[in-house]
């Protein structure tokens, strides 16, 4: 086994085997091994199945569940677990007594369900009372499930055909339950010539109901899709990501295996979904719908509080490589870096005094004396009636800012973003610049929940390459050039420069790493 063997965490399918090798237990361990982890299989049934139909499901016993689950929590212990299809009540009670020893143990384990009903071929999957035990039984277990719209229906006992039943389905199946629910759409057509999946997380005030949009993929081989996009959401929870980048790269990475994949030749029948590597194309990811936005009229999550201040299409800056990007509190510091050169610059005053619109107008005439790029953060009127070149919003500024009055005003608008979700849906207000953060720990700001590495920048900065993209958060000189090699055009940094020995000395290194080819 090689090194890179060994380092592979650990991740459980939970399902039915597939004879025909498009779905179920196959399709999941496909899908674990192309993201990095090593997959392990827990078989609830064995499925006569082929590109055709499902002619049989023959249900293992419990003995049979219960000596497979043990076996493997008593040497392969998972990162995350997946769930797939349970083919009867009594499977779903038996999975959610685990669980519970499990939680009960102090194991915080990632679990995703993908509640499987109904073949695309039509067939029945499970037995009628296995619903109402998901719901009360299993449900409150997992993190998140991820059911097709003829799956929801089949939870929630109602029709569905219309993103305001979608809506009102999902909040039913959730109830007071913290468990996320993405429900993927490609059963649905809401929007001619495209897929809507929906994603259901928080709870209460701070619930949110986010619309992914993807371009539909012409093509019938489409077997296996829910598996694959379950089993690669588990994979993603196991290696670190937070639940809503770890659906958003794993609907992009079903959408590359249906772009990608030629399987006419397997079988008679839709043929299965491609296992195709790690999404690196844009086209592949989603368009996260954002409530201000018209296109977001027919999908019910249209706000016209939202609406009245919305704008995107910002102005551009002069270079899509912004170069050294320091990040101050003060306007001596403006002044001391413009006169080393430094072209782009923000001034962030976290504790503003009585005199804050004399700081920043005394900040936006150095940058015009020095012809700086000069970025106010937060502070978005006072940059708007000084006439600084532009301002920079944090994720929760986005819905309080009016963006409108800042595009009018011919600003430069840069934005904060944290993993793939915050940049795909920062992407859709089409800002100056976006910032990626924080790459490592900084000891500005608690981000440990929210660090990228270099492999994560990358990967992101991949799909934007010609984008203007600031890489953040505790970058020094030792680790600009590991940045820098990540695609991005800008690093931002603090403390490197205003807590170096010598800051002229640390602005020289910097640039010098960001000019070498």
């Amino acid at each position: 086994m090689s090194a890179i063997e060994q380092q592979r965490l650990i991740v459980w399918t939970i399902a039915g085997s597939d004879s025909g090798g498009g779905a179920g237990i196959q399709a999941d361990l496909l899908t674990m091994h192309d993201l990095g982890v090593h997959g392990c299989s827990v078989i609830t049934a064995n499925t006569a199945q082929n590109t055709l139909g499902v002619p049989a499901i023959n249900a293992v016993s419990d003995e049979v569940l219960q000596s497979q689950l043990d076996a493997l929590l008593d040497d392969l212990k998972p990162a995350a677990i997946k769930i797939g299809l349970l083919a009867n009540a009594a499977q779903v009670r038996l999975v959610a007594n685990f669980l519970r020893t499990l939680k009960a143990a102090g194991n915080r384990i990632p679990v995703v369900y993908d509640p499987v009903a109904v073949a695309t071929s039509g067939a029945q999957l499970t037995e009628d009372s296995t619903g109402a035990a998901v719901l009360t039984d299993l449900l409150p277990l997992c993190d998140l499930i991820t059911p097709n719209s003829v799956e929801l229906a089949w939870l929630a006992r109602t029709h569905v055909d219309s993103a305001e039943t979608v809506l009102k389905a999902a909040r039913s199946v959730r109830g007071n339950h913290e468990t996320a629910l993405l429900v993927t759409g490609g059963h649905l057509e809401i929007e001619p010539g495209t897929t809507s999946d929906l994603l259901c997380t928080g709870h209460g005030e701070c619930a949110s109901h986010d619309w992914l949009i993807g371009k539909r993929v012409d093509t019938r081989n489409a077997h296996g899709t829910g598996c694959t996009l379950s089993s690669a959401i588990a994979a993603l929870l196991a290696l670190g990501y937070p639940l809503k980048d770890a659906c958003v790269v794993a609907n992009a990475y079903v959408r590359r295996g249906l772009r990608l994949a030629s399987s006419d030749h397997i079988g008679a029948g839709p043929g299965p979904v491609g296992h195709c590597g790690w999404p690196d194309a844009l086209k592949d990811f989603p368009e996260v719908l954002l409530a201000g936005s018209e296109r977001a009229k027919p999908f019910g999550t249209f706000s016209e509080s939202g609406a009245a201040n919305f704008a995107a299409e910002f102005a551009q800056p002069d270079s899509s490589r912004l170069g050294l990007y320091p990040v101050v509190d003060s306007v001596d510091w403006v002044e001391k870096l413009a006169e080393e050169g430094v072209r782009t610059l923000q001034l962030r005053i976290k504790y503003p005094r009585t005199d804050l619109r004399e700081q920043i107008e005394r900040a936006v005439a150095i940058g015009r004396r020095y012809d700086v790029r000069l970025f106010i953060n937060d502070y978005w009127q006072l940059a708007i009636e000084c006439g600084a070149y532009g301002v920079h919003l944090g994720q929760e500024d986005l819905q309080s800012a009016d963006l409108k009055a800042i595009q009018a005003a011919g600003l430069k608008l840069g934005i904060s973003t944290h993993g793939f979700f915050e940049l795909l849906y920062a992407y859709q207000f089409r800002p100056s610049y976006l910032a990626i953060g924080a790459i490592y720990a900084t000891s500005t700001k608690d981000m440990s929940g929210q660090l990228q590495g270099p492999q994560k920048l990358a990967r992101m900065a991949a799909l934007l390459p010609d984008y203007p993209l600031v890489a953040i958060g505790g970058i020094n000189c030792e680790r600009a050039s590991v940045v820098a090699a990540c695609g991005v055009g800008s690093i931002a940094v603090v403390t490197a420069i205003t807590e170096a020995p010598d800051y002229r000395e640390a602005v020289a290194q910097l640039q010098a790493v960001l000019e070498s080819p």
